[in-house]
């Protein structure tokens, strides 16, 4: 499992070009309530780990925030350069979270990854965050998922067969089809660790409209997708694009979900 998630955390570096423009911003909520729960002045020195092309760092960039961003991707690194040029006070490197430390041994108010907090070793994840964080510092992390208002676009449901049919099939299909607010999240994980107490966990949900290029583009930043055999990804993205083709609009509607969890280092 760890060679799996290691190869699979690799993957995402061919995807560069694409990541940026491909994957949905965060709301603005969920960097003010980030804040709020932190309690974070503007002198508040912040890690994010996994920055990929700087998603979720050029936010806090805006906010005048100091951060070192993560990222063991060397093109993801160079993406989140370009993209956070005009932040001098925005430091990229090139690194992993579960042996990276800082050279002059300093601490930070905030460890903070978005979509990135899965794929850390959870035997060492929480260790190495509270080993980096000041006496009282923060954690927090979110995702973004799909989920599935009782209103929301039937496509995703009904192109399950061609993934069915490829051997694609959802490895969650036991867990649902989580609907807006249904999020599960790590609140047990967290007080098992002993060293955070959780201090808030908030959900938010928007929706986004895609063409079927952007929808294709977007599913190629995804690991599972990127990992598949060639003529699998042919025959489902030539299907979508069918799909797609035959509605009155010719657009898709993905309803997105984020689980943010803020916990203090204990």
């Amino acid at each position: 499992m760890p060679n799996e998630r290691e190869q699979l955390r690799r993957i995402f570096d061919s995807a560069a070009d694409r990541y940026q423009r491909a994957r949905p911003d965060y709301p603005d909520r969920l960097y003010e309530d980030l804040i709020l729960l932190c309690g974070l002045s503007r002198s508040a020195r912040l890690l994010e780990v996994g920055c990929a092309t700087g998603k979720a760092t050029l936010p806090l960039a805006r906010r005048g925030f100091a951060i070192t961003a993560l990222d063991i991707g060397s093109r993801l690194a160079a993406a989140a350069r370009r993209n956070l040029a005009p932040f001098p006070q925005v430091e990229v490197v090139e690194a992993d979270f579960e042996t990276w430390a800082p050279a002059d041994g300093s601490r930070f108010d905030l460890v903070y990854a978005a979509t990135a907090w899965h794929w850390i070793d959870p035997s060492v994840r929480y260790r190495r965050a509270f080993g980096l964080l000041r006496p009282g510092g923060y954690l927090a992390f979110w995702l973004a998922a799909h989920v599935y208002p009782e209103d929301g676009d039937p496509f995703f449901r009904e192109i399950q067969d061609i993934y069915d049919e490829i051997g694609e099939g959802r490895a969650d299909a036991g867990h649902g089809w989580p609907t807006p607010g249904e999020l599960g999240d790590d609140r047990a994980e967290i007080e098992e660790s002993k060293l955070f107490e959780v201090v808030g966990i908030r959900q938010y949900d928007w929706e986004t409209r895609y063409s079927a290029q952007r929808y294709i583009e977007l599913l190629e930043t995804f690991s599972g997708h990127l990992a598949m055999e060639k003529w699998k990804r042919d025959r489902l993205y030539a299907e979508i694009r069918r799909r797609v083709a035959l509605r009155p609009e010719p657009v898709l509607r993905r309803h997105w979900g984020a689980i943010l969890h803020v916990a203090r280092r204990a």
